[in-house]
């Protein structure tokens, strides 16, 4: 149980240890600040951006996620040796494609987008992986890479309750990645949605895109600086992965219970 790991602190979980873990659970609870920013902005909710897409969008959006992220894990790694992992590049390729698009143009526009933005944030994780250490590659990184698109997504109220992307990791099997992909499509699907969505909607002008993006790609690169710092974590400090997440779960606990905000 996740309660019996944090009764008593295993050898090296120390100052050094707590102090990271801290950091890193502040960075989870800022990861959806500038989301949040976009909806005062959109002046609407999450939950109602979906209804704004035209139903053929909607209807396809899944299958259309599931196909783009089998596509995404080839694309993203296969760039890597093409271009490194620059910031400004990512940026400049999600913009391009939202030019391209132009917004929700009707639903084969809209979901052509979606690998395009999947293959960019997949990058964007796959940076913040390397950049901790771990090579994306690895095919047991490869999966944490897709793992992360289970978190909530930067337009969502996220209690810390759901928090399935730090995991323990799967074994490996033949299946193991078409598990991993089956499991986080429905999630990334809504996400995405939200997307196309916030693109579409007037008030926010020519900057819409580029805010969108903006928040989509810092959302993503924090959560998996924390999903990965984590990992990071538990080989520095020799603590166990599962006793980190039970802690971290833990004392993100009192923000839940009296409704605050992380």
């Amino acid at each position: 149980m996740a309660e019996d790991l944090i009764l008593q602190a295993p050898k090296g979980f120390n100052a050094a240890t707590d102090a990271e873990l801290e950091r890193l659970i502040a960075r989870y609870r800022n990861a959806g600040g500038i989301g949040f920013e976009l909806l005062n902005a959109l002046g609407g909710q999450a939950e109602d951006l979906l209804d704004k897409l035209p139903a053929p969008v909607r209807d396809g959006l899944e299958g259309a996620t599931e196909k783009a992220l089998f596509k995404a894990m080839k694309l993203a790694h296969g760039s890597r040796s093409v271009v490194g992992d620059r910031v400004g590049w990512l940026n400049a390729a999600v913009a391009g494609a939202l030019g391209a698009v132009g917004g929700v143009g009707g639903a084969p526009t809209a979901l052509a987008e979606i690998p395009i933005t999947t293959t960019v944030l997949l990058r964007a994780i796959q940076g913040e992986a390397a950049k901790l250490g771990f090579d994306p590659a690895s095919e047991n990184i490869q999966f944490d890479c897709v793992q992360v698109f289970g978190a909530a997504g930067p337009l969502a109220k996220d209690d810390g309750a759901d928090m399935g992307f730090v995991s323990a990791r799967l074994a490996l099997t033949s299946g193991t990645m078409q598990t991993v992909i089956a499991k986080v499509t429905p999630k990334l699907a809504v996400v995405l949605g939200q997307k196309l969505a916030a693109q579409a909607v007037p008030v926010l002008g020519a900057v819409a895109g580029a805010t969108v993006n903006f928040s989509y790609l810092g959302y993503y690169q924090e959560i998996a600086h924390v999903h990965f710092g984590l990992r990071k974590l538990s080989i520095d400090s020799g603590v166990s992965h599962e006793h980190l997440v039970a802690e971290l779960k833990r004392r993100m606990e009192p923000a839940r219970l009296t409704g605050g905000s992380v």
